[in-house]
């Protein structure tokens, strides 16, 4: 299906982009533009998406306002579409929305909104009202000394604030950590401290189960308000490497095992939040089977091309709601497997061999999408991605 004169613009440099910009282009036959801080290998000789503009201080209002107005002025012929694709663009586009309003059609809520749902412990407090679980919590603040912690070892340490970790770097940094005494935990901090973090971390109770019992959830809010859009996914496989934990490396979607209870209380909460555009959820169920979710992102995730696998096209939910203005499709999902790490990986690891059986012969059936190489993609893109695959099989043997 066609949608003439649609220039979508996806805020950010990573595989998540890559991914939207391969919804957008299996849905309508459009590219996309990337405008990001810096463009990740992930985007490398794409034909679905090219780099705009990359700019090291793109989340300051005094250059992300007028270089996004400049793209759009750029193309006076086109409706221009803006996606964020990371947490700290949408908290710079909740802010800058009056003064991108005039030349952009896109979703997304005020700064308040974002800040009481996007952030950790603001997604908590949220969900606590709402009465859904969230782990035991303890924040400590940059530099001090962590309490007695109200609930026991191992446990789960991460940045409450991401966009400020995620532009830190230095050796051993990971998504999250698991500290299984006070003297890990004091490391643990200590290395992102001198890491230049310098936002508060969260040491919340471990959830135990095996990779297999996360789950992830994707959602649209339309700007009626509705939540006519939301689709789950059951991780197979986290990503292996140190850096990579907290990512999914495969996620299946299967129609009959959608935890309609669950779904529908993520839609209320997001209706009585005010959300609008993309959500995305990761939780895990404990060994009762209760859902305990950890976070929402004020995005879409980095998975959330498993979305379009199983049939719900990511791009469609926006397209329908901003550009043709009308009732957003429901999804009708058809089962699927979508992976980012190689399949002799996700074979080798997956800790639930008859969910892999399953996945396995979807993928014999072509039902399976490898993320980062979409059908199309030139030479040079496929040379890159193999070697990324033996990459990654390096990797693995080092830490795996």
């Amino acid at each position: 299906m066609a949608v003439a004169g649609v220039l979508p613009v996806l805020l950010g440099g990573d595989a998540n982009v890559y991914g939207m910009a391969r919804s957008f282009y299996e849905a309508y036959g459009v590219p996309s533009v990337a405008v990001c801080q810096r463009v990740l290998p992930a985007l490398a000789h794409s034909r679905l998406v090219r780099v705009a503009v990359e700019h090291p201080r793109l989340e300051e209002e005094s250059v992300f306002v007028p270089l996004l107005t400049a793209l759009a002025k750029a193309h006076p012929d086109k409706t221009c579409l803006l996606v964020s694709c990371a947490d700290g663009y949408t908290m710079e586009l909740a802010r800058c929305r009056e003064a991108l309003a005039p030349y952009y059609r896109f979703a997304c809520p005020d700064p308040g909104t974002v800040e009481s749902l996007g952030t950790k412990e603001g997604f908590a407090a949220v969900c606590k009202t709402q009465g859904l679980r969230t782990p035991q919590s303890v924040t400590v603040p940059c530099g001090e000394t962590p309490p007695a912690l109200p609930f026991g070892w191992p446990v789960i340490v991460k940045p409450a604030d991401s966009p400020a970790y995620w532009n830190c770097r230095f050796p051993g940094k990971r998504k999250v950590y698991l500290a299984d005494s006070a003297a890990v935990l004091e490391e643990v901090l200590g290395t992102v401290t001198r890491g230049g973090y310098r936002g508060a971390m969260l040491v919340q109770e471990y959830i135990p189960g095996p990779d297999t019992t996360l789950g992830v959830v994707n959602a649209y809010c339309a700007r009626d308000g509705s939540v006519p859009w939301i689709v789950q996914g059951q991780v197979l496989l986290q990503e292996r490497t140190p850096e990579g934990v907290g990512n999914y490396g495969a996620v299946l979607v299967e129609p009959a095992r959608q935890d309609n209870a669950l779904l529908t209380a993520l839609a209320a909460l997001l209706r009585e939040s005010g959300w609008r555009g993309y959500a995305n959820f990761d939780l895990k169920y404990d060994p009762l089977g209760e859902p305990v979710l950890f976070e929402m992102n004020p995005r879409q995730g980095r998975a959330s091309y498993f979305c379009t696998a199983a049939g719900a096209n990511l791009a469609r939910p926006l397209v329908e709601d901003l550009v043709q203005q009308t009732g957003v499709t429901l999804p009708v999902l058809r089962p699927a497997v979508w992976y980012t790490a190689p399949w002799g990986v996700v074979r080798r690891y997956c800790p639930d061999k008859g969910l892999w059986r399953r996945a396995a012969a979807l993928r014999r059936r072509g039902r399976g999408r490898c993320h980062l190489l979409a059908p199309g993609e030139g030479p040079a893109r496929q040379v890159w991605y193999w070697l990324r695959q033996g990459a990654y099989w390096r990797k693995v043997k080092n830490y795996g």
